[in-house]
């Protein structure tokens, strides 16, 4: 049986309970049983004092510091105000892990954690759409990105507030454990597996009522869902919504912050990451069956957006004992 994948949650006063509890949920939760790797999620601090939360909340540290230097990623909670200090041996810690090459992730309000350590100078991040500006000011070496929901710069990795947060937790378990553990994750915490778009679409304007109140191109996009392995085109979604292409384009990148386009592509690229992982189809029937059309397709859209191809994704990700061939009318 293989050892546990170890992870670290920094714990120092000032930390959000959201965000501890959001690492909690995806990395402290046994679901072997259901075929997830098995994580071994340790809370870190510089002392063994309670760390304090808002709302009368504590976290005990179960591991010092030194925890760091053994995990294979090291989890930074947001904070309940930006201007939050850390304590200097954390920041030390810190440096020390990314210099070894770990895997460092900060949620929401971290990002100015990462920046008080001096590992985001000249690198890509960011944080909460509210708190862009404050990053930008406090920490001028930082290239800030105002509109992302989360971003990788070498191994360091930031996300934007709140729920951005579980969206980078569930892309981290994907692309280190495979489409259908963090698939499993997100079904138990009854969340999406992964969200689309920038959260420029949760930055406070105003919003046409009837747009608050329904999503009318909910049923377009299910209807989608459905026939990924069908053409899609805009003029074609938009005639189901009752809508001029152009109309549809512009309310659709409003409801999800990403074109049609963009979308339809994310949803074959799951699709073909769970027939790659699920069954042992042969690659073109995997691309007709994604909507890609042609392997040669499906390849060059792996290439772009997952940084390998979709053999070299089987190899790492399929479960083999549960491989099978879907007959021709299932997996539509």
């Amino acid at each position: 049986m293989p050892s546990p994948h170890r992870i670290a949650m920094l714990a120092f006063p000032g930390i959000r309970a959201f965000d501890v509890s959001v690492i909690s949920e995806v990395w402290g939760v046994d679901r072997t049983d259901r075929q997830v790797p098995a994580f071994d999620l340790r809370r870190a601090a510089a002392s063994p004092a309670p760390v304090p939360m808002r709302g009368g909340l504590t976290l005990v540290p179960d591991r010092t510091l030194r925890r760091l230097d053994r995990a294979e990623l090291i989890l930074v909670p947001g904070l309940d105000d930006c201007t939050t200090p850390a304590p200097a041996p954390v920041l030390d810690a810190l440096r020390r892990a990314h210099a070894r090459g770990t895997t460092i992730a900060a949620l929401c309000g971290g990002a100015f954690t990462l920046a008080q350590a001096g590992l985001l100078d000249g690198r890509r991040a960011l944080t909460h759409w509210d708190l862009v500006g404050q990053l930008a000011a406090r920490h001028p070496r930082v290239r800030v990105e105002p509109d992302a929901l989360f971003i990788e710069d070498g191994n360091l990795w930031t996300a934007a507030g709140t729920a951005a947060g579980i969206d980078l937790c569930l892309h981290l378990v994907r692309i280190r454990h495979g489409a259908e553990a963090a698939a499993t994750i997100a079904r138990s915490m009854v969340t999406a597996p992964f969200r689309n778009g920038t959260q420029a679409q949760f930055i406070e304007r105003p919003t046409p009522r009837a747009d608050r109140d329904v999503d009318t191109l909910a049923d377009v996009r299910a209807y989608a869902l459905g026939h990924l392995h069908e053409p899609l085109t805009v003029a074609a979604l938009a005639a189901r919504a009752g809508m001029s292409p152009r109309s549809f384009a512009r309310h659709f990148s409003a409801a999800t912050g990403t074109t049609p386009m963009h979308w339809i592509l994310d949803q074959r690229i799951a699709a073909a990451q769970k027939l790659l992982e699920r069954t042992d189809l042969p690659m073109p029937e995997v691309a007709r069956r994604a909507g890609f059309g042609s392997e040669v397709t499906m390849r060059q859209h792996f290439a772009a957006r997952l940084s390998t191809s979709p053999r070299s994704y089987r190899a790492s990700f399929a479960d083999r004992p549960a491989a099978r061939r879907l007959a021709p009318e299932d997996g539509q």
